[in-house]
């Protein structure tokens, strides 16, 4: 079991992603990822401590390609109005996550697992998008489009009164038949708090 090719965190992180689709969360081994590369588990413990920093690691990973980055496109846009932006923000984050839910369960499952575990980086994660969400509402309060207020505390609080739509805890709730108009109940009232 030999692989002459240098082995970097990217290829680690690969291979284990893949193994995590393979096998699932609770069944994948590092001697698994190790096996999927061709090297001993022991190579695999020079970049990661443990079996749950390998998961925290390609958990992060899958949350910035999947998520984050997705979700800085439309933060970052500039004109039209704030509140349509900010809409299409927790749209897209909605959508996102009941598709992966859906189509990449073993991942999903991952992440929902991490999210019980690895608390630092789950709040850097919600911190990131509540950032996100703080940079839309302060556009929207330039433009008077929104109330004045402190973006960040709104972004927050939106943010905390939609997880029941985008927090891995209720996937199972997320394909009722209700579930948007529930979710466009919320967010009028929401809107018009801030309005």
């Amino acid at each position: 079991m030999s692989n002459d090719l240098p082995l970097t965190k990217e290829a680690i992180l690969d291979a284990a992603e893949q193994v995590l689709r393979r096998y699932g969360p609770d069944k994948t081994s590092v001697v698994d990822v190790a096996r999927a590369l061709q090297v001993s588990h022991g190579t695999l413990y020079r970049h990661f401590a443990s079996k749950a920093s390998l998961r925290e690691a390609v958990t992060e990973r899958w949350l910035h390609k999947i998520i984050i980055d997705p979700l800085e496109s439309i933060a970052v846009q500039s004109g039209g109005s704030a509140a349509e932006r900010l809409r299409t923000w927790f749209e897209t984050l909605i959508h996102t996550k009941k598709a992966y839910a859906i189509n990449d369960s073993e991942m999903f499952a991952m992440y929902a697992a991490v999210t019980l575990d690895a608390v630092e980086i789950i709040n850097t994660h919600v911190n990131q998008l509540i950032d996100q969400v703080a940079r839309i509402i302060e556009e929207g309060m330039k433009s008077k489009e929104f109330k004045a207020a402190e973006p960040i505390v709104t972004a927050r609080a939106i943010f905390t009164a939609t997880s029941r739509f985008h927090h891995p805890a209720h996937a199972k709730e997320w394909s009722t038949d209700t579930i948007e108009q529930e979710f466009a109940s919320v967010w009028d009232i929401l809107l018009s708090g801030i309005s």
